[in-house]
């Protein structure tokens, strides 16, 4: 077990993407708007795809254009997000990320960060209200194929569950300074490992039968099927 340290991860790294690249086959690499999956990914916390996709569609469905939803009283950006939830936190973290891009660049234009280093595109990123390591990780790797990896959830527990991080604590700082700095090969795992945790690696109840990574997984913190009390860990 981890005994306090992390394994060795890029060999490790490495052989999970070889893995779930197997499983899963490639991933597309068209970038994305990064306004707009700025606005996306804030709208993704807490909820799932199909009601992110929703929020944001029933948000231009309202407004027409982000600009017109940086000018938009937050309640009204709320009504239109509601399917998404969270919306009252939503929206006053929309608008006051939007109203930010406007003062400081003139526009709803985020293209001067591919121009930044990392640390500090990833800085002004992280001064926005709401804006975490993940989100500003998605913009920067999904936007402008930057070699930032962003750890949601679903990453955090398959990668905890297989050793190579422990169980608490922000993930980011710690898999960024020790995976390699490809920006495809992040890309790639990131989505494939969303795709291992929804599907496979689940909260409770994971299929560990049905894991390409089975062979090597440690499977910290998965309970036995066979549990006595429910306390018996493997």
């Amino acid at each position: 077990m981890l005994s306090g340290e992390m394994r060795a991860a890029e060999p490790e790294t490495r052989w999970i993407a070889d893995k779930l690249r197997q499983r899963f086959g490639d991933v597309p690499l068209s970038r994305s708007d990064p306004v707009a999956t700025l606005v996306q990914t804030i709208l993704s916390q807490n909820t799932n795809d199909v009601n992110r996709d929703r929020a944001y569609a029933a948000l231009l469905d309202r407004f027409g254009t982000l600009e017109r939803v940086a000018a938009a009283d937050p309640a009204e950006i709320a009504k239109a997000i509601r399917v998404g939830g969270l919306q009252r936190e939503k929206s006053e973290r929309i608008k006051a990320v939007l109203e930010r891009i406007l003062v400081e660049c003139e526009a709803l234009d985020l293209s001067f960060l591919g121009d930044l280093p990392l640390d500090q595109g990833l800085a002004w990123l992280l001064a926005s209200p709401g804006v975490g390591k993940k989100t500003a990780g998605i913009v920067l790797l999904f936007s402008f194929g930057r070699p930032y990896f962003p750890a949601d959830t679903h990453v955090k527990r398959v990668l905890t569950r297989f050793g190579l991080l422990e169980g608490q604590g922000d993930p980011h700082d710690r898999l960024n300074a020790l995976l390699p700095k490809d920006a495809p090969f992040l890309r790639r795992l990131h989505l494939h490992l969303i795709r291992l945790g929804r599907e496979t690696c689940h909260p409770r109840e994971p299929e560990c039968e049905d894991c390409p990574l089975e062979a090597r997984c440690e499977k910290v913190g998965v309970l036995s099927p066979v549990a006595v009390g429910g306390t018996e860990r493997r």
